[in-house]
């Protein structure tokens, strides 16, 4: 009986072996017929320009869109606009190139017109902008050294002036001041000098004044420096003097600011542009009172000169200068209160003082700050005027030098009392 059960359990066993056999000969016969019918239909689908999916669910051909354009790209986002070129995928307009921003994109280039002769002017014809944006950077990147050059004296210049006017306490320099307006122009205005520094000091401003004290004696000292000699030049030459005056005519009429722009892009900013702006817009005045000085000096007193043996030096700074001083000192005036002008307008450079108060209030909206800063400029423009008038007039029916007048008259006049009472001692012993 046993045995009969082991031969059963066998015969079982043989067949289910059998049978896995048959199963797994039909699964590698399954697979090879699914993998000749994946091949054809890889052939099929690459015949018929489509994309297949591993997915045994999806479609054997994709759902035609209505909407979508005859290309496709398998990795397309379904909700993108799609980057083609054809005019159908976007109604409104071919598509702009992403690579080229549309801020920095230049404007597309208008189609050429005619020349309209009823509005020959509606374009420029002349392009003076380019040639002057052209000439500006080729003479600041040609002649950089030689701008360095004329900026070394006038920045030694404007710094000895600087620190000698800021170092002194302010009441040494206030006696200082008022002394000198007595020397040069009276008791009167030596007075009226001590009062204004102290009213600059009291309401705040002593140390702007003095840093525009300084650039103002800085380009009245380089105006005189250059106008000086060149306006006597000028004087003896009529045909120079036919060159010369169309030039300072254009440095007169010219709007000081445009001056500006191109002495920063030759100079920077700072002081010394302020200085060299302010020389450009002072010096025509200085130049042409001296031409109109030497030559209204009168002939005969040139003959006589000539007659007594004066030669051409002694007959200028004898003769002529003497005779031109009062139209002279008429110019400096002049050349002061422009250059005094300029104190403000300046300022737009980084220019210190007083001038930049004044900007500095107005940019804030500050009016007291603007206010204050327009009090110290008026009351060095009437100091600065008023001395340089007294200057200027002619007192030859006293004939005397100026330094018996003043304090120093005052001084000498004290040493020469005690030398005379010395020798009027002497005499009498």
């Amino acid at each position: 009986m046993s045995e009969q059960l082991n031969q059963a359990d066998a015969n079982d066993a043989t067949a289910q072996a059998s049978a896995t056999d048959t199963a797994f000969e039909g699964g590698a016969t399954n697979i090879e017929t699914g993998a000749d019918a994946s091949a054809s239909s890889s052939e099929t689908l690459a015949a018929n320009e489509t994309v297949s999916t591993n997915d045994p669910w999806a479609a054997t051909e994709a759902p035609v869109d209505p909407w979508a354009s005859s290309e496709t790209s398998s990795d397309a986002d379904p909700w993108s606009t799609g980057a083609s070129d054809d005019a159908a995928a976007n109604p409104w307009g071919e598509t702009p190139d992403s690579s080229v921003s549309w801020l920095s994109d230049a404007a597309p280039a208008e189609a050429p017109t005619s020349f309209d002769w009823l509005n020959p002017f509606s374009e420029a014809l002349i392009p003076l902008d380019e040639w002057a944006r052209f000439g500006l950077d080729w003479i600041a990147s040609t002649f950089r050294v030689f701008f360095k050059m004329i900026s070394v004296p006038i920045e030694l210049t404007l710094g000895n002036f600087e620190a000698w006017l800021m170092q002194v306490p302010a009441t040494i320099m206030i006696v200082i001041l008022g002394l000198v307006a007595w020397q040069l122009a009276g008791k009167r205005l030596g007075l009226a000098t001590l009062v204004s520094c102290i009213v600059l000091g009291a309401i705040g401003v002593w140390e702007q004044s003095m840093v525009t004290f300084a650039l103002v004696l800085t380009s009245v000292f380089f105006c005189l420096f250059l106008g000086l000699p060149l306006g006597i030049l000028l004087a003896s030459s009529e045909r120079a003097s036919s060159v010369a005056r169309p030039i300072m005519d254009a440095m007169q009429t010219t709007p000081a600011f445009v001056y500006l722009v191109p002495i920063v892009m030759m100079f920077g900013i700072g002081n010394v542009s302020g200085v060299i702006v302010t020389i450009i817009f002072a010096l025509p005045p200085i130049v042409r009172l001296t031409i109109l000085g030497i030559r209204q000096v009168p002939v005969e007193l040139i003959e006589a000169g000539h007659a007594f043996g004066a030669d051409r030096f002694q007959m200028l700074f004898k003769v002529q200068l003497p005779l031109a001083a009062p139209t002279i000192m008429a110019g400096v005036n002049q050349t002061l209160m422009l250059a005094l002008s300029m104190v403000v307008i300046a300022s737009m450079i980084s220019v210190g003082g007083l001038g930049q108060m004044v900007l500095q209030g107005m940019g804030r909206f500050d009016m007291g700050m603007a206010t204050v800063g327009g009090t110290g400029i008026v009351i060095m423009a009437i100091l600065m005027d008023r001395i340089t008038q007294a200057m200027g007039k002619a007192d030859r029916a006293k004939h005397i030098p100026w330094y018996k007048t003043g304090p120093l008259g005052l001084v000498s006049s004290l040493f020469e009392s005690k030398g005379n009472a010395k020798s009027k001692h002497a005499q009498n012993h």
